[in-house]
């Protein structure tokens, strides 16, 4: 039931306003360089995968850790960056591609993986539910949280995403032979975790501004994935020249939407958050973006040269790198802008707030 506007922390006609609380992240601490990776390929292939993406290196599970764990590391530390515990979670939102819990070889579909983690964090309050939207799930979950906060039904939720894909880069590291193959982009993988909490903004400290998505189905067959024939996991087969265009260009009119609807300019931006998928394809999105708006955000932020490609989680391992290294300051206006595989365009703009408050300064 939606409630009424005027109320403390509200946003008049739709209900009340929602902040991003905390983020957290778990990055496994084994790293593979680009140049190891390519190492392994079975056939020559003379790829140079670094110079053509940006991947330097990317961070891989070790021994006992696989989707849950990420996840479960995540949310830990998004919580122990919070004002809040587990048990004042009221819906609790896992958000993975991966649900690889014991190996490679087990998919958790039942008990679903949200069970298993409320049980583990002790979040006995929280409803809970997996959803899977590709590379746009994490972003999904903000977009749901958002929706359920304005609208009174919840005050505070977690959505968390552990992402354990580094097999789809050592499976297609059999099978690459030259640079047009469509498993190419599974070699800028990485695995990682990341998880948001939001909650009632009181005071509209912070508060998200808008969010938006839109699914374009008929590009739906660029990116697909099929259980590996050649060792244990998946493959991944994409399009990526024809998803980046399409990407690109039918994210302009979302991103003009969204901007109208804030009453925003494209420069007003502070940081652009775009998914990590290469830095190539950001600058060349950034080059498009930039003619399409007109202004430019003051900063565009890529981290894919450090972690790969970490699918769901990418904008939030992200933004925990940036709070951690205090690049924010308290009023910076960030959007972030998902373009995934089905094919999803999802933005999110918000202030910072005070979550500068609960990050060290490591940069």
């Amino acid at each position: 039931m939606a409630l009424e506007g005027g109320r403390e922390g509200s946003d008049p006609g739709t209900g009340y306003r929602s902040r991003f609380a905390a983020i957290g992240a778990c990055l496994p601490a084994p790293r593979l360089t680009t140049d190891e990776l390519m190492a392994s390929t079975r056939y020559r292939t003379d790829i140079e995968l670094e110079r053509l993406t940006g991947v330097h290196e990317r961070h891989v599970v070790g021994e006992g850790e696989d989707s849950l764990t990420l996840a479960l590391g995540a949310a830990r530390d998004a919580l122990a960056r919070a004002s809040c515990d587990a048990e004042d979670l009221e819906l609790l939102i896992v958000s993975s591609i991966s649900r690889h819990v014991g190996g490679l070889r087990r998919i958790q579909i039942e008990p679903p993986v949200s069970v298993s983690l409320k049980e583990a964090l002790g979040a006995r309050n929280a409803v809970s539910l997996d959803i899977s939207n590709a590379c746009a799930g994490m972003m999904t979950g903000v977009f749901l949280l958002n929706d359920f906060i304005r609208q009174g039904r919840i005050r505070r939720g977690m959505v968390v995403s552990g992402e354990y894909i580094s097999e789809l880069g050592r499976n297609a590291a059999q099978e690459v032979r030259d640079v047009m193959s469509d498993q190419l982009a599974s070699l800028t993988l990485g695995d990682g975790g990341a998880a948001a909490i939001l909650e009632r903004a009181p005071d509209g400290d912070g508060a998200i501004e808008v969010a938006g998505f839109t699914t374009l189905s008929e590009h739906s067959r660029l990116c697909v994935a099929f259980p590996s024939k050649i060792g244990p996991g998946t493959t991944m087969h994409t399009d990526a020249r024809e998803i980046h265009r399409v990407g690109i260009e039918d994210a302009v009119p979302m991103l003009r939407e969204v901007l109208d609807q804030a009453g925003l300019e494209f420069d007003q931006i502070d940081y652009l958050i775009p998914h990590q998928t290469s830095a190539r394809a950001i600058e060349k999105a950034m080059t498009e973006f930039t003619e399409q708006l007109g202004g430019r955000p003051r900063n565009y932020v890529i981290t894919v040269d450090e972690f790969g490609n970490t699918a769901s989680t990418t904008h939030f391992v992200a933004l925990w790198k940036f709070l951690n290294e205090g690049r924010f300051t308290a009023g910076d206006r960030v959007l972030l802008l998902s373009l995934a595989s089905g094919l999803e365009v999802g933005i999110v703009i918000f202030r910072v707030g005070e979550l500068v408050g609960r990050y060290g300064h490591d940069h």
